[in-house]
């Protein structure tokens, strides 16, 4: 029989540092409504922390990162499901703070005039998710930022279906020379490929149905890839405008540092394939690799 042990749970910045081990810290950061594909990560940390290290796992619905018309309040949260996962799967130390614990002087939101340092990402933060939900990254990175000063761990692991967040997170820790492994861990995916995210609870079974598109899509223009980008776009795009149940927000071809490709790049160029879509009052992301 396996024995599971409940991880010790701090709500405050001095009870966070009262349960911090000895050996090497594995951080992954989440906002809860835990899933399998949250579980995956949480795999993948206990085994890079081995025997000897710590596994901390935060959950905190970050205000920051939602806009104005975001459904904040309408996020799901789990607490106790997400406790009884982070047991199973051997995490040490849940983090689970309150926003006044981390925003001890208010939460600085965007266009309110505030002495509040936040992490503004640059260019690469106003594009795609960007240029959709405007601030949003400032608001990522600034708690990522905060969580890793309060957790100071030496891995963090982080899942690539938010490819971009990744991309900037890694780009954060280079840029403020900040000594954190970050890790990108493979898409988890339900059998009809659908990326797993604490949004899909709010699909009925024919959203659900028609959200799975995403994936098709993105698979369709991987198989075009070798004839080149606009081959690789229109495959794409005929997937979705199949579906009229899926309203396109952008669909983009990228290098693998979400930069500009040519039409036709070198043979064996690898890029990626983004895509955010709304499905009913859901909107999803999605993306997967290229291999031109």
């Amino acid at each position: 029989m396996t024995t599971v042990t409940v991880p010790a749970l701090a709500r405050s910045r001095s009870e966070l540092h009262d349960l911090r081990g000895t050996g090497p810290v594995v951080f992954v950061p989440t906002m809860g409504a835990l899933h399998e594909g949250h579980a995956s990560l949480l795999r993948i940390a206990r085994e890079r922390a081995g025997g000897e290290g710590t596994v901390v796992l935060s959950i905190f619905v970050n205000p920051l990162q939602f806009g104005p018309d975001e459904d904040l309040d309408r996020y799901p949260r789990t607490f106790d499901d997400d406790l009884a996962i982070a047991a199973t799967e051997g995490v040490d130390v849940v983090f689970a703070p309150t926003v006044a614990e981390m925003y001890p002087d208010g939460v600085p939101h965007e266009g309110v005039a505030t002495e509040a340092v936040t992490v503004q990402p640059g260019p690469l933060g106003d594009l795609f998710e960007g240029a959709s939900r405007p601030g949003h990254f400032r608001g990522v990175l600034t708690v990522v930022a905060k969580l890793f000063g309060l957790v100071r761990p030496d891995v963090a692991i982080f899942g690539e279906k938010d490819y971009q967040q990744l991309a900037l997170i890694r780009r954060m820790v280079s840029d403020l020379c900040l000594g954190i492994d970050i890790v990108g861990a493979a898409t988890d995916r339900e059998p009809d490929g659908l990326a797993r995210s604490s949004r899909n609870r709010y699909l009925d079974a024919v959203q659900r149905q028609q959200a799975a598109t995403l994936s098709r899509a993105l698979r369709a223009a991987q198989e075009r890839a070798a004839y080149g980008v606009p081959a690789a776009r229109w495959a794409a795009m005929g997937v979705i405008k199949a579906e009229p149940g899926v309203e396109l927000d952008y669909l983009a071809l990228t290098t693998t540092g979400l930069g500009e490709l040519p039409d036709y790049p070198e043979p064996g160029t690898e890029g990626r394939i983004l895509v955010a879509a709304r499905v009913g009052t859901t909107r999803l992301i999605d993306n997967l690799p290229l291999q031109f």
